[in-house]
């Protein structure tokens, strides 16, 4: 099937006025035929149309139509309206590297697209892209984009993503920042690699391209047992964690006196290996990287304090909950059912640390626990009680799928209780320890 092919025609919008209908082709847009979804938004974004359409009976139209710069309604059959493109790196730290064999091939998949980091947020690299691509991303402000940076330094950045294009990344950035085109930046710490005096450079390096370059985030490198054959990496312990927070805490202090601004934050993870306490959420600023792991608990913690703030006082309760989490959240998350706990008489709140043994190395963190380590680390050792809550990044986006395969149901099923997936938000937390909605 032509990917232009559209699939659905959004009601009362301009496209159904003009009867353009599922199965129908758009071949261009104003004279101009276009490659992907990107480029047919930038397209629409004309308050006068000319689209040339065919028709399913196999005719050719042409429909003109006024969107006052409202999109027109049309959805095509494949969301990017072409492939994804896939990563063409080797990076010495990929998570995806270090699966163990027989999982389903999706899982498997590696996706370095330019167009997601606009359309859903992805990080990507920039390797893949020609001059022609940048050059077009300019010309139609794509913005902002999400750049998996980890150094600035050329030679190391080709030394760890094994791809002779990685070293342009910083020129790539700096035509953006000229074009007044926004970015956010991760960093993947590596030991040995891209910390330390290397962690500086960069952090430097991107504080020059500020405010065009909006946040940047460090995250310590996941490391699996599935590794043989591959970089050896070492993990982040206190000792490491607590070298990088001090790099990030005396940028972010001089950065802060300049601009006005924090620019990079440390992840949640950094601060829990390194035995330090996480910052108030005021350190994190509207939290631009919650994504990457940066101030989930800062803002899961104020959410809970003011959700129970909300609770019927004085209501009769009986209810018991278990909460399944991984090994590196296990005190935090007894610390927010304490506390609602103590603001609902009759609600008794179990918390269960999960050992990642599906991963093994030193993942401890809730979003990769797998169902299968939950049934085999709970089965039978569990008391009685009305539900069973683990946190929705343990399943597949839009799945109810563990990592390894494991579905939901064969969890709840093994363990003979419900099982409600949580979101990370103090009042659905709440919500869900109570069974009872707030509002």
């Amino acid at each position: 099937m032509n990917k232009k092919t559209v699939k659905n025609v959004l009601p009362g919008s301009a496209a159904e006025e003009a009867m353009i209908e599922p199965g129908d082709i758009i071949v261009s847009i104003n004279d101009h035929e276009f490659r992907d979804i990107v480029e047919y938004r930038y397209l629409v974004s004309e308050p006068e149309l000319k689209i040339e359409v065919l028709k399913k009976d196999g005719t050719t139209e042409i429909i003109e139509m006024i969107t006052d710069y409202e999109e027109p309604g049309i959805e095509f059959e494949t969301g990017l309206i072409d492939d994804a493109q896939r990563c063409r790196n080797k990076c010495i730290f990929c998570f995806i590297d270090q699966l163990p064999k027989g999982m389903r091939d999706t899982v498997y998949f590696k996706d370095d697209d330019t167009r997601l980091s606009f359309l859903q947020g992805n990080y990507v690299t920039l390797t893949n892209m020609s001059d022609d691509d940048i050059d077009r991303m300019i010309q139609m402000r794509v913005s902002p984009i999400n750049i998996s940076v980890h150094t600035t330094n050329p030679e190391l950045r080709i030394k760890m993503l094994n791809n002779r294009n990685a070293g342009r990344v910083y020129e790539i950035m700096r035509r953006f920042a000229e074009n007044k085109m926004h970015m956010n930046c991760q960093i993947v710490l590596c030991h040995g690699y891209n910390d330390g005096r290397e962690l500086k450079r960069t952090i430097n390096d991107l504080e020059a391209l500020y405010p065009y370059i909006h946040s940047v985030s460090a995250v310590p490198v996941g490391l699996t047992r599935y590794r043989e054959g591959l970089c050896e990496l070492a993990a982040f312990d206190k000792e490491k964690s607590r070298a990088a927070l001090d790099i990030i805490t005396e940028a972010q202090e001089r950065i802060y006196k300049k601009h006005g601004t924090r620019f990079i934050y440390a992840s949640d993870e950094l601060y829990l290996n390194g035995g330090l306490p996480i910052p108030e959420s005021d350190a994190y600023e509207g939290f631009p990287q919650l994504e990457n792991g940066v101030g989930l608990i800062a803002s899961m913690r104020d959410e809970v304090k003011e959700a129970v703030t909300l609770i019927k006082r004085g209501k009769k309760r009986r209810r018991r909950v278990i909460i399944a989490t991984g090994e590196l959240a296990f005190g935090f998350i007894r610390e927010m059912a304490d506390i609602v706990q103590s603001a609902a008489d009759g609600v008794r709140v179990d918390v269960y640390a999960v050992k990642n043994n599906f991963f093994g190395g030193g993942v401890n963190v809730a979003g990769l626990v797998c169902g299968g380590d939950i049934i085999q680390q709970l089965d039978g050792k569990i008391p009685d009680a009305d539900i069973m809550l683990i946190p929705s990044a343990m399943l597949r986006s839009g799945e109810e799928v563990f990592l390894d395969d494991t579905t939901l149901g064969d969890v709840s099923e093994k363990l003979g209780i419900e099982i409600r997936p949580c979101e990370n938000d103090g009042f659905d937390f709440v919500e869900a320890v109570l069974g009872e909605e707030l509002f």
